[in-house]
């Protein structure tokens, strides 16, 4: 007997071994660790960004492998924006002193993408390459990086001159 003629099924998210690494990989960067007798969930990604510069470029770094290892099991060009953007939002304003490091704690961008992957794949829309997408976004996220790294030394650059021209103890 002759089967109809089905959408080829993919396995489930859950099957492929490199998708659930980025899972854990995002677990582990937003809510690996939890505060006793509290709800409330922190990874690393806060953490890192308390380390001026490379806290917060380090962090983008692993978001945006974790998105390139998302875009090439299948993520279409719409969801890898979604992404993206969440990571943008999450490398711009964790860049800014005390209000990003709070941002940190509370937006995961991380777990977010990979949610956005799980719909996804749910939905059973997840083929396609994307490779100019890969390089666009690339293109981007170095710009982005460029610029946080910039800013972040001019905002440090400034702190050292003004403590260096008010110092706190007058000797």
């Amino acid at each position: 007997m002759l089967q109809p003629n089905r959408p080829h099924q993919s396995p489930p998210f859950e099957a492929d071994e490199r998708l659930r690494w980025v899972a854990r990989v995002a677990r582990l960067m937003d809510s690996q660790f939890q505060l006793p007798g509290t709800r409330f969930r922190f990874g690393l990604d806060p953490l890192l960004g308390l380390l001026p510069v490379v806290g917060d470029l380090s962090t983008m770094a692993v978001s945006v492998t974790l998105l390139l290892t998302m875009l090439r099991h299948g993520a279409s060009g719409a969801v890898v924006v979604r992404m993206a953007l969440n990571i943008l939002l999450d490398t711009v304003v964790g860049a800014i002193p005390i209000l990003g490091n709070l941002f940190d704690f509370a937006y995961k961008s991380n777990e977010r993408n990979v949610a956005l992957l799980r719909r996804h794949y749910a939905e059973g829309r997840h083929r396609g390459s994307g490779k100019g997408l890969v390089a666009l976004l690339l293109l981007g996220f170095l710009v982005v990086f460029g610029l946080v790294a910039w800013g972040s030394v001019a905002v440090l650059r400034w702190v050292w001159h003004y403590f260096d021209a008010h110092p706190i103890i007058n000797t």
